[in-house]
């Protein structure tokens, strides 16, 4: 069901079903605009995906104001052997919660409800109704237990439902804590959210969001799951270090206001450009959907309306991500870089998409990309070596070559030979400390995947180079 979880561990199914190919758009850049990295991009995504083996990846990229690259990699269907394409749709998951929290905002810049209404208002038959408000709901701060929280499809959900079915069932029950005193995910609040905005407003939520937003901003693939298209990816999931396996999708009513839309990154970017720009909203409404949402006794949530508070490359990003059965999504928005980054994929049992993220993130906003790049060869190179049990001394400290005994080289060649080959070298963070950069990084090996823990000094040499495992 929608946003269940948004990180899972990655799996590696070998070469089989690597990549199809890439159908890409091109996007027209002025003379003055530095060069978009769209050969290192398509580099760094084509190996992500082979090493992760999910049937297909799309992305888009937004950058001042303009979709600046927009690229999908592998099947949109493996038995079809249909490549995916720019024009491929793909469930967005909970990332739909975003359109649901848009709409309400505009239904109170109308006038016809507002965030601190109570849900008994209008659906008076729930539990503590009368306690709790839509600003709750919409922040997951309500108490009422999430419907979805596995993260495989159960039988019940093969069967249609409806919102109303859903909340007799789960909205009925007592709550798992008091209103504002806990954060916890649940799919049941934004079904209660999307029922209150038709009550307020007299109109079913697709058609507002149609209406509203969709409509105004061109986003001609989104719509509601349940209308298949021909450019849909089909879905996918994986049982351990399986291949990739079709998978059925939820029955008619699950989704609603938790997870109901399908569309191509390209037409997410518009919703993108648009948030970025503070357009559809008022400003009063955008400093709504943005401000976290604190808990009763002071305490951080991390969460806005339908959004994630963290951080992309240490800037300050709004994310949220997304799953339903046989995909997954993430939509990253950096306003200081005035950049979203969209990932989506057909499969729910390999995640490669947060490390996408991170990938686009580190190409993009890290200081100096040639320096980026030379940094990483040398830590892929040293990496080589100490597979082989053996450094070059000259790239180290001497506190660092004191750490490397004989000893301490042969345990980790003996660690590493049974990891195979390497196959993915991933930088997840850099951060300064101590006078150093402090640089993270996951090495994905054929079997196994380890985590790199790097100081480097301010001359370029590693004062530490630890590898460590990962769980």
């Amino acid at each position: 069901m929608p946003t269940r979880r948004s990180l899972r561990n990655p799996r590696n199914t070998g070469a089989a079903l690597l990549i199809a190919s890439a159908f890409s758009i091109t996007i027209a850049r002025s003379a003055d605009t530095p060069p978009f990295p769209t050969s290192q991009l398509d580099q760094q995504i084509s190996a992500t995906l082979a090493a992760y083996g999910a049937p297909s990846v799309s992305l888009a990229i937004v950058q001042n104001g303009a979709l600046a690259y927009a690229k999908a990699f592998g099947y949109a269907n493996l038995a079809e052997q249909r490549t995916a394409g720019t024009s491929t749709r793909y469930a967005v998951g909970s990332i739909s919660k975003q359109f649901t929290v848009a709409a309400i905002l505009l239904a109170q810049e109308q006038g016809k409800l507002s965030l601190d209404d109570k849900v008994g208002k209008y659906l008076p038959q729930l539990t503590r109704a009368n306690e709790i408000s839509i600003r709750q709901l919409l922040s997951h701060t309500s108490g009422y237990e999430d419907f979805a929280p596995q993260d495989y499809i159960i039988p019940e959900w093969a069967k249609p439902t409806t919102p109303e079915a859903i909340m007799d069932h789960w909205a009925k029950i007592p709550l798992d804590f008091d209103p504002g005193t806990r954060w916890q995910y649940s799919n049941t609040n934004y079904t209660i959210a999307g029922k209150i905005l038709e009550k307020a407003t007299g109109q079913d939520l697709m058609a507002f969001l149609q209406q509203h937003i969709l409509t105004p901003l061109d986003m001609k693939s989104a719509g509601d799951c349940d209308a298949k298209s021909p450019q849909d990816a089909s879905a996918y999931t994986r049982f351990a270090m399986s291949p990739p396996r079709p998978v059925a999708r939820e029955g008619a009513g699950w989704y609603f206001a938790a997870g109901e839309l399908c569309m191509t990154p390209s037409d997410l970017a518009q919703w993108d450009i648009a948030f970025l720009e503070k357009r559809i909203l008022s400003a009063n409404s955008y400093a709504e959907f943005t401000k976290e949402v604190k808990l009763s006794d002071g305490k951080s949530t991390h969460y806005a309306l339908g959004l994630s508070l963290n951080e992309l490359q240490g800037l300050p990003a709004f994310s949220h991500g997304g799953e339903v059965s046989g995909f997954l999504a993430m939509n990253t928005v950096v306003p200081s870089k005035n950049t979203g980054i969209i990932v989506l994929s057909n499969e729910d049992g390999v995640n490669m998409v947060p490390t996408v993220v991170r990938e686009v993130g580190a190409t993009l906003f890290a200081a100096g990309n040639a320096r980026t790049a030379e940094q990483d060869a040398l830590v892929r190179r040293t990496l080589d070596e100490l597979s082989q049990g053996k450094i070059t001394r000259s790239l180290f400290t001497q506190n660092a070559n004191d750490y490397f005994t004989s000893a301490a080289l042969e345990d980790i060649r003996a660690s590493l030979e049974p990891l195979g080959k390497l196959r993915l070298l991933s930088r997840t963070s850099e951060q300064l400390r101590g006078g150093m950069t402090h640089l993270s990084y996951r090495a994905r090996f054929t079997h196994d995947t380890v985590a790199l823990n790097i100081y480097l000094m301010p001359d370029g040499k590693f004062e530490q180079f630890m590898i460590e495992e990962t769980f």
